[in-house]
């Protein structure tokens, strides 16, 4: 299958092909609904949408999967020299690298502005030296470069029924919907690498700090008070789920069923959490294979109807 679509997307260059599949594998890997969601894309649109999570899941590897006793300075090192290649890339339009081939490829084809990936860089060193925001406005300017720089990056390959820019901060709002659920679904392993990714001053509100979040954890049993904080911030989520919904009717019809996918599945995990009474210290949230198959289906069959009536392949 990753043939058809390389061919779908007029990718003919052997090294190019192969820095498309290693992203595709990434994606796969690690993205479960987002890849999955990638199927309702017509097959030229998906290696696009592979490179681009698939680099951004590769640079949050960098971060998150280094040893608790690793040198921040190599880790930092790291991230600068992904920097580096992936600036020098979108500047001559090449790399030789087998993944930023990809991204600098499908940044020019689909003219995504470079200064998309430089913010997303910056929020990538941040975690290498702030393990918690004092309130909103802070951690809105991490996830603006954590996240919602991806959908902006993304919604140039799903397309548009008219202007971009009225689009695009629905696309925004989304890829921040995505990952506030990824800190509701995740506290307790950030605690573990010693980060909160939740507003200090709104936990305090119900008298919460870093102690209680650490015994919760220790004990793996939420306390009232860190419940009432969480439903709190599931309400704040839900509402930019809302708001990013409205921006569906605006991409292209064949891009659609795929949006709608992830969007649906990925608001699910704030309902398994609620379903469990927040016991997000116990155990990770998950949306089953069966629900997941169960939303897929009809949407992979809007998605064949979009192709077939918009005439995309």
């Amino acid at each position: 299958m990753i043939a058809a679509e390389l061919d779908a997307a007029g990718l003919s260059d052997p090294c190019l092909r192969a820095a498309y599949q290693r992203c595709r594998d990434l994606n796969a890997r690690h993205g479960k609904t987002y890849y999955l969601a990638t199927k309702m894309l017509t097959q030229a649109q998906r290696p696009a949408v592979h490179a681009l999570y698939g680099f951004a899941r590769w640079a949050d590897d960098i971060v998150d999967t280094a040893p608790p006793d690793a040198d921040r300075a190599q880790v930092a090192a790291g991230l600068g020299e992904l920097a580096d290649g992936l600036s020098a890339g979108l500047r001559t339009g090449y790399s030789t690298d087998p993944i930023l081939a990809a991204v600098v490829d499908t940044a020019a084809r689909y003219r995504i502005a470079p200064a998309l990936f430089a913010d997303f860089m910056d929020s990538m060193r941040m975690d290498l030296e702030v393990t918690s925001y004092p309130d909103r406005a802070a951690l809105d300017s991490y996830v603006h470069g954590s996240a919602e720089v991806i959908g902006l990056q993304v919604l140039p390959v799903l397309g548009t029924v008219g202007p971009p820019a009225e689009a695009a901060p629905y696309a925004a709002a989304l890829g921040k919907a995505f990952q506030l659920t990824n800190f509701l679904r995740d506290v307790a392993e950030d605690l573990d690498r010693g980060r909160v990714y939740l507003p200090a001053d709104e936990l305090a509100a119900f008298g919460v700090d870093h102690g209680l979040l650490a015994w919760c954890r220790a004990h793996q049993r939420t306390d009232p008070r860190v419940r009432a904080a969480l439903a709190s911030q599931h309400a704040t989520t839900r509402a930019i789920y809302r708001f990013a919904r409205g921006g569906i009717a605006m991409l292209h019809p064949v891009s659609r069923p795929c949006v709608a996918t992830a969007l649906t599945l990925y608001s699910e995990i704030l309902g398994r959490i609620e379903d469990s009474d927040f016991a997000v210290f116990a155990h990770r949230a998950r949306v089953g294979q069966l629900r997941r198959v169960g939303v897929a289906v009809p949407a992979l069959a809007r998605a064949f109807w979009a192709r077939r009536t918009g005439g995309a392949s």
